[in-house]
């Protein structure tokens, strides 16, 4: 089973096939609310670990996106552009926001698992 991993914004990284899907949480999309609009960076789009790569709207706020770690866009998910109430739905299935080659896998060391992320969504953050 593949291991997601977590950074302290609530994004997730979890590999996929040789690249890595990366995404929000579950607690973030709630947190959050109903998302209306995602905006995805192109594919090819390098980015460094904390750097803001997208950005989410909802009725609540304007939200930008983080990478989990330093990270080149392979693939975007277009579905989200038609139906960004997939992030609400399945947060950690459908609703990847980017598939992407990570540049420093080392990085991922030092992201949080998911057990210890379930235990702090449990304590209530």
């Amino acid at each position: 089973m593949a291991e997601y991993r977590f950074a302290n914004t609530h994004e997730y990284i979890v590999e996929d096939g040789g690249v890595y899907r990366v995404g929000l949480s579950a607690f973030a999309a709630d947190s959050l609310g109903d998302i209306t609009f995602v905006e995805l960076p192109e594919a090819g789009a390098k980015f460094v670990q904390g750097e803001s790569f997208a950005n989410v709207e909802s009725p609540k706020a304007v939200s930008e996106i983080y990478a989990p770690v330093d990270m080149e866009i392979v693939e975007t998910n277009t579905a989200l552009v038609d139906a960004p109430e997939l992030v609400n739905a399945s947060p950690l299935g459908d609703a990847w926001l980017v598939k992407v080659k990570a540049t420093n896998p080392a990085q991922l060391d030092a992201l949080i698992p998911q057990a210890d992320y379930d235990a702090m969504d449990k304590e209530g953050r």
